[in-house]
């Protein structure tokens, strides 16, 4: 019998309680300081689970940059009739678009950073 698991996303930056409180507030979750000094939780309502870690050399991932690329990125889902809202909120806690160009249409993604500079799309569902 397999032991349960569970996984979890983390990302790492210089600061994680900025990045922390940036995703509480664009996913609606809370901020979870937990026994390590380093990691910060972010949990919310609808499986939102992750964690920011303090990396002390941490460089940003670059997009569109092969050499250095993204690693990977969150993908947000909104509904479709709200990723206007979702997109204007995102920006006004920091992020920044990296690219829009797909808005409209059966597959909207939008591309931004956050303000770490690690990359997430607002997404509407397949």
């Amino acid at each position: 019998m397999a032991v349960p698991k569970t996984g979890l996303v983390v990302l790492d930056c210089a600061e994680p309680q900025e990045l922390a409180d940036f995703y509480a507030a664009l996913l609606g979750a809370e901020v979870r300081v937990g026994h390590e000094p380093d990691i910060v939780e972010v949990v919310g309502a609808a499986g939102v689970h992750l964690a920011i870690r303090r990396d002390h050399g941490y460089a940003p991932p670059s997009w569109p940059r092969p050499d250095d690329s993204q690693q990977a990125h969150l993908r947000i889902l909104v509904a479709r009739e709200d990723i206007d809202e979702a997109e204007r909120e995102a920006v006004g806690l920091g992020a920044r678009p990296l690219d829009t160009k797909n808005n409209g249409g059966l597959r909207d993604a939008r591309l931004y950073s956050d303000p770490a500079g690690h990359p997430f799309t607002l997404a509407t569902p397949a």
